[in-house]
């Protein structure tokens, strides 16, 4: 994959506009912005950082309250891929305040479960992610990396984050068509903060 020309094509979408920028419009630049970021990461680029930025703004910008979750996720994992310290905190505190820990959608809870780990809040995220391991509507491997993090399980987590790499592998849709398994990239980051070292494993959906 070529991935400066897929990233140059998602910027210039990023960059047009057409009527007034609204919610939708929003989400919209959230997503190729998201996605720019992505690809110049698997292509190496300092530039992703920046790009994370942008699209953490814009989902955060886009908020209009209600259960769309997807929106403080992505702000939360486009921070923690843009390596901003405090961006990250920001809005991790912001994404708790929104209700998500005891939210009844599985989503919201793995929104309050990211930002609980961000902030090393290793009990409280421990308890949140056990909950979704209760979920049938909510990837397990995913649910499991994230309980493993919160209570130090380096064995476990190892498992788990390569089963999600390899669902990232066979899944047949990827936002903006970034063929990139960007919830092991945040998964590694969360890792790293809880001093767990496991490196990812070699695949063509990581770096």
């Amino acid at each position: 994959m070529n991935w400066i020309p897929f990233a140059r094509e998602r910027q210039e979408r990023y960059d047009e506009q057409h009527g007034e920028l609204d919610e939708r419009s929003l989400v919209r630049k959230g997503n190729t912005a998201y996605a720019a970021g992505l690809a110049l990461r698997m292509a190496g680029d300092e530039d992703a950082a920046e790009w994370f930025r942008r699209a953490a703004a814009r989902w955060r910008e886009s908020w209009q309250g209600g259960e769309s979750w997807g929106r403080p996720i992505g702000a939360l994992k486009a921070s923690l891929l843009a390596g901003d310290e405090a961006a990250v905190e920001e809005v991790a505190r912001w994404t708790l305040e929104l209700g998500t820990a005891t939210a009844q959608s599985p989503i919201g809870r793995y929104a309050a479960t990211l930002a609980l780990l961000a902030l090393g809040r290793w009990p409280e995220a421990r308890h949140v992610a056990e909950t979704l391991r209760e979920r049938e509507d909510f990837p397990r491997d995913v649910a499991d990396a994230l309980a493993y993090i919160a209570a130090h399980d380096v064995v476990g987590y190892a498992e788990a984050v390569e089963s999600v790499v390899e669902s990232f592998e066979t899944r047949p849709e990827f936002l903006e068509d970034a063929k990139v398994a960007d919830t092991a990239l945040v998964l590694d980051l969360l890792a790293r903060r809880r001093d767990i070292e496991v490196a990812l494993p070699a695949s063509a959906v990581l770096p």
